[in-house]
This record gives C-alpha cells, structure tokens and sequence, in this order.
C-alpha cells in the first residue's frame, strides 16, 4: 500500500511540474511578442506615410514604406512621382513594448491587428515586398485576392517567394496578398520560375 502511495505522489509532483514548465513556456513566448522586434502594420492618416516615415527614422525606429512610381500627366508636361504601395499604411519593425513611441506621432492611427491587439506580419510576406522592392521592378496593388493557386518561386531574385499565381491572356501574375488589411499586390512572372504548392 505504502509504495502504491509513493507511486501516486510521485506521479502528481510530475505532473505539477509538467504544468509549471509548460505554464512557463507560455509566459515566455507572451513576453517575447513584448520584447522582440517584430514587423506590425502602422494604419495612418490620409496623406502621411511619407510625413511618419521621416519621425519614425529620426526616433531611429526601422521602418518600411514600399513606394512605387506613377507618371502623371500635366496640361504642359508629364512627371513621375512615387506613392506608397499601400496608401494609409507603413511597417514598422519594433517591440511591442515601444508601441506609444509610434502611436504618439502625429498622423499614427494604430497598429493593425484584432480586438485582442497588434498582429505582426508574416515573414514570407515582409520577405516578399522587400525584394520587389530591391530590385526595382515594376510593382502594382491587385484586387484583393484571398484563395486561389498557391505557387513558390524556385530560382532567381525572388526565390522562396510564396504566393497566388494568376493567369490571364498568356501571361501570368504573381500575386501577394496582406489578409490583415485585406490588400494584394502583384508582378508578372514568367509561369517557368514558379512551382505548385
């Protein structure tokens, strides 16, 4: 009876302790989405991506703001301008802890995520944009596109690059899509440099 009861209290004291570590576990990564930098969507206010990029770098905050180039055709002359990729929004790369450093910034509206906070980007999709916009190719917003065939890229610049492959008369479109502001952007692929997921 005696090693029956030994054998019980044994069994719970491990499954306390099994409990507390995976309790720590837990905490843990609550604090790591507190303390490490991760990438977040900054929502803005009309017309002040360029304005909140410039406080953002002087607070020495990393920062990201995909711009593309559009011509603009005046009554005397044609100019090119660049505007941001995804109009209202710029990423920002912090800690959670150092949200108020951004949302105390004129223009800032708040971060984008759900009602129980700030949701950081995926990294295949930060991955994504950032070498679009490395190699300065020529980058357009795309309706907003949610399901569809999955692709990766399997060599060049843009290798590793998952996405939505979209096909229309005889050309063909890679298309990535931010489900946290429910907006895509694309750029032609030739079908050859893409395989199936």
């Amino acid at each position: 009876m005696a090693e029956t009861v030994a054998y019980q209290s044994f069994t719970r004291q491990e499954l306390d302790s099994k409990e507390a570590w995976d309790f720590s576990l837990n905490e843990l990564r609550s604090e790591e989405k507190w303390v490490l930098p991760q990438w977040f969507i900054l929502y803005t206010r009309s017309r002040h991506e360029k304005f909140l990029e410039l406080q953002l770098r002087r607070r020495e905050i990393e920062t990201f703001l995909p711009l593309r180039k559009i011509q603009r055709e005046w009554s005397d002359r044609r100019v090119t301008i660049e505007e941001p990729l995804f109009r209202g929004y710029i990423f920002v790369h912090i800690p959670l802890y150092q949200k108020e450093r951004v949302l105390n910034l004129k223009g800032a509206v708040r971060l984008v995520g759900s009602s129980s906070g700030p949701i950081p980007v995926e990294a295949s999709q930060m991955m994504a944009v950032k070498r679009f916009m490395e190699e300065e190719i020529v980058v357009d917003p795309y309706p907003y596109l949610r399901v569809g065939e999955m692709v990766r890229v399997k060599g060049g610049p843009f290798k590793g690059v998952e996405g939505f492959i979209v096909r229309k008369d005889k050309r063909c479109r890679l298309v990535i899509s931010f489900n946290l502001i429910m907006k895509s952007v694309s750029i032609e692929m030739d079908e050859a440099w893409v395989e199936p997921l």
